[in-house]
């Protein structure tokens, strides 16, 4: 069953609360999406820390729910020219 993007976002910004989310649904069909989360909590952490954070925050529906995500993920300073507002 797809996701929506509201709920990764809500699921995301519960698990890291300070996040500015950023989701595209890559191929319309609610199963494959990318992902931007910005946050403070990630300074001082790998990228591998960082994602795991983020699975975490799925609470397990990362490969059930939601087929697949590619997460990109980043401190408030380090922000992508794209997704500066």
């Amino acid at each position: 069953m797809p996701m929506e993007a509201s709920e990764i976002e809500a699921l995301i910004r519960q698990g890291i609360p300070d996040a500015r989310v950023i989701i595209e649904d890559l191929k319309g069909d609610g199963d494959h999406y990318s992902a931007l989360v910005i946050s403070e909590a990630f300074r001082g952490k790998s990228r591998v820390a960082q994602h795991q954070m983020v699975f975490a925050a799925m609470q397990g529906k990362m490969g059930g729910e939601l087929h697949a995500m590619a997460l990109q993920t980043t401190t408030p300073d380090k922000v992508p020219d794209f997704a500066k507002a």
